[in-house]
């Protein structure tokens, strides 16, 4: 891991967001700190268990970040987690899609291996299966109270809801913001769009404008309320935005030059700025793991209502970079270094048993395919990763990519492009171009992290290698490309019909 120091100033942050809550402005000041360096924990020892803020959010892209040269916003609170953290920039999503990518999440699985794939919609009669073990359910094995608030995409029908999967408090939507029938692109005749309490939806088609604000404030509530009980906490908050269409309350809209979807990313970053300043005011800033990141890669054929990838090919609903390399902040004080920049490469599945070592939990009986990777996010010195590699699955189980460290391998398959093509703007999208058509290229990211030169050639043996891994990948997952089917996969959460 090479560093990049980022010095803190005392005051710099001086003032959070303001939350809308029941059209409330709250203010959440932050106190001055003293610019001194955190006292890092010796390598070989592992810290006491923490409490955790997970912020997950929908369709950021790689380069809507200050750090990654966002134009128009900026992003200051993600700034402070890099300065009092580690950013990385190599860490990607399982698949470049809403669902697929959750259940990667919390059940540390690729998602084909526990059949989720792509998007759920308010359709769908499957969900995460009972025997699954999510993170949530990790944490309450330690004695944890768990809270999911905003979006959860992992099956609508009460079997499949958050309740049911390990928390103890749900307060969001069952699948994505666009997914119901006055949206002006939605593809079906859905049903509205519920706002869920628990089991109960307590409201049909709520006012988006909220979103951002009432689940960083029921986040912020959670939080308070265990620092109370001196409980320890999961708070995992998943953003809807900023999927499209996109909202914000009205003290964040017009704040941006670069339009609404600047205003929306300024809204999310405030809220983490106050998930901070809570943390810090309760005392639990060195007791508590913070980890921002997103689902995906930008919906970019909604050109000014989407982020971008910054350098990288492509966007969500592709495996190229621009579609599963996503931003990643993690920070915890006291344990890990502050300013650090880290180019370690490492994936959501890892996440799960990650945790689990830090919380001294058992895994899941069953197989999962995600490796604790805890030295490579503190920076142990000579640290590597588990894994012999990553793959990248997308639609119904097609294996399009295979990683090992430098070098990425796509095999043959069609996607979708919008390069060339111009974006959407107010909300319409623009065109993809499909049916585009990528053979065996190899890539080698070190030096070409936009992936356009192919060096296949010039490397058969790296080639070889990882066709190697993806026979073995396509033995125990399947691939629907090369029509084999995998013996290590377990069937969704299913119900004969949907509840009404």
């Amino acid at each position: 891991m090479t560093g990049m120091p980022v010095h803190r100033r005392a005051g710099a942050h001086s003032r959070a967001m303001a939350i809308v809550l029941a059209g409330t402005l709250a203010a959440i000041p932050r106190p001055a700190t003293a610019a001194v360096a955190a006292t890092v924990v010796p390598a070989c020892a592992d810290p006491p268990a923490p409490n955790i803020v997970l912020i997950f959010v929908d369709d950021m892209g790689y380069g809507d970040t200050t750090a990654t040269g966002a134009l128009g916003f900026s992003t200051p609170h993600l700034e402070r987690m890099a300065a009092e953290g580690v950013r990385f920039t190599d860490f990607s999503v399982a698949q470049p899609v809403c669902s697929a990518s959750r259940a990667a999440l919390l059940t540390g699985c690729y998602p084909n291996r526990i059949g989720i794939h792509g998007a759920l919609g308010p359709d769908a009669q499957h969900g995460i299966h009972d025997d699954e073990v999510t993170l949530a359910e990790l944490c309450r094995s330690k004695g944890y109270a768990t809270a999911i608030f905003g979006k959860w995409h992992l099956g609508h029908l009460e079997p499949f809801l958050p309740t049911h999967h390990g928390f103890d408090e749900y307060l969001g939507i069952p699948y994505s913001n666009d997914m119901w029938p006055r949206h002006p692109v939605s593809p079906k005749a859905w049903p509205p769009l519920p706002l869920i309490e628990g089991t109960e939806p307590i409201e049909f088609m709520p006012d988006q404008r909220t979103f951002t604000g009432t689940f960083t404030a029921r986040t912020i509530d959670f939080i308070r309320r265990n620092a109370e009980a001196e409980r320890p906490f999961f708070a995992y908050l998943a953003h809807p935005m900023p999927h499209v269409p996109l909202f914000t309350s009205p003290e964040f809209r017009g704040r941006t030059e670069q339009g609404r979807y600047g205003d929306v990313i300024e809204e999310i970053d405030a809220g983490v700025g106050a998930i901070l300043d809570t943390l810090e005011a309760l005392g639990l800033d060195d007791e508590t793991l913070v980890i921002f990141t997103s689902d995906n890669g930008p919906w970019l054929s909604y050109g000014s209502h989407a982020g971008t990838t910054g350098p990288l090919r492509e966007g969500k609903g592709t495996t190229w970079e621009g579609g599963v390399r996503v931003p990643c902040f993690i920070r915890w004080r006291g344990v890990l270094p502050d300013g650090v920049v880290s180019d370690q490469h490492f994936m959501t599945i890892d996440i799960l048993p990650t945790l689990a070592r830090l919380l001294d939990a058992e895994l899941p009986g069953h197989a999962i395919d995600g490796k604790d990777v805890w030295p490579l996010i503190l920076g142990e010195p000579g640290a590597t990763s588990p894994h012999d590699g990553y793959a990248y699955w997308y639609h119904q189980s097609n294996l399009e990519a295979v990683r090992s460290g430098r070098w990425k391998l796509h095999l043959p398959h069609g996607y979708r492009s919008m390069e060339g093509r111009a974006g959407g703007s107010s909300g319409v999208p623009g065109f993809y171009r499909y049916g585009v058509m990528t053979g065996l290229e190899l890539y080698d990211l070190q030096t070409d992290v936009g992936e356009r030169h192919d060096v296949a050639a010039q490397h058969p043996e790296v080639v070889e290698r990882l066709l190697e891994l993806a026979d073995r990948w396509r033995a125990e997952l399947g691939d629907t490309l090369t029509e084999v089917t995998g013996s290590g996969v377990r069937e969704p959460g299913r119900v004969d019909e949907p509840a009404r």
